[in-house]
């Protein structure tokens, strides 16, 4: 199992987890699930890495370095005041085997560990497209975009990516029957 974090502020539709490592966590648009009993299911929206202490403002610190790297190694402490978070939006969730592609009865809680889907988890869970509505609904992420990367990311784990594609893009079709602008806009940004 792939945990990367934990759950440090959760709702009904949202949960966001503080990575244990700076700049370690799965990409946009991928799938990640948390909790136990039942398990959430989540396609991450936004990846955000600042300081620690909201008081505390973030300096330069490279003036005199050559790299990145080279900042961090004179800088052994930045790795404790700097954290990486990643915000997901709840696509459904397991009922033992069963999955569901609709909101859970609750929220995962706080301090739950949260794991990267592995390309079996994905595969599984991508087979049906009930889960497209939750995501084209969210509000204050960019859906679009979250969309196109999981749909990318979940390609790549079925047997036939091309069809996966087209029967992804029909899905989303009847999603956005009334918008298809929008719909054009996604299925470009999912093209291999």
């Amino acid at each position: 199992m792939s945990r990367f974090g934990e759950i440090i502020e959760s709702s009904s539709t949202v949960f966001t987890a503080q990575c244990y490592h700076l700049y370690e966590g799965p990409p946009l648009g991928a799938l990640v699930w948390a909790g136990t009993g039942p398990r959430t299911i989540g396609v991450v929206c936004n990846i955000t890495t600042g300081t620690l202490d909201p008081g505390r403002r973030i300096v330069p610190r490279g003036a005199q370095e050559e790299s990145e790297e080279e900042v961090y190694q004179s800088h052994p402490q930045l790795a404790r005041l700097l954290a990486t978070h990643i915000q997901a939006v709840i696509v459904g969730h397991m009922e033992g085997e069963a999955v569901r592609q609709y909101l859970p009865p609750a929220p995962p809680r706080i301090h739950a560990f949260v794991y990267a889907c592995t390309p079996e988890e994905t595969a599984a869970f991508t087979h049906h497209f009930d889960f497209l509505r939750l995501v084209t609904d969210a509000k204050d992420i960019a859906a679009d975009e979250v969309l196109a990367a999981c749909l990318r990311s979940a390609a790549a784990c079925h047997p036939d990516p091309a069809d996966f594609l087209l029967r992804a893009g029909k899905a989303l079709a009847l999603e956005l029957t009334d918008d298809v602008p929008r719909l054009n806009a996604i299925l470009r940004r999912v093209r291999p």
